[in-house]
């Protein structure tokens, strides 16, 4: 690093402020969920997700949700009109849509141009 630099950095002050106990908090509930998944048996997540929480999960839009329901394309659960979503099944249905990754491309894929 440059002198300049180093002169630069040295004046500079950050303040961090972050709430321990709240963030002891967040992690001890965190543990908390995976010590009990793994007392109860299931590695698997089980999250129920709803349109608007799958379409965060996907980063789509929930109209887009709705269509693939209409044409079952992506599983799915009715409760009477709402529409429930197993984190687990949609994480099997994305991986069966897996792309494969290619190989690398042949030696004279690119040519030098003369």
């Amino acid at each position: 690093m440059s002198k300049h630099k180093q002169g630069e950095l040295r004046g500079l002050k950050a303040e961090v402020n972050i709430d321990t106990q709240e963030l002891v908090r967040e992690i001890s509930q965190e543990v908390v969920k995976a010590i009990r998944l793994l007392l109860s048996g299931r590695l698997e997540d089980d999250t129920i997700l709803d349109v608007d929480g799958l379409a965060k999960y996907l980063d789509v839009k929930p109209n887009w949700i709705y269509q693939q329901t209409h044409v079952n394309a992506i599983p799915h659960h009715k409760l009477g009109s709402q529409l429930r979503f197993r984190k687990q099944e949609i994480d099997k249905w994305l991986d069966s849509h897996k792309c494969p990754a290619t190989s690398p491309p042949p030696a004279n894929f690119l040519r030098r141009i003369k």
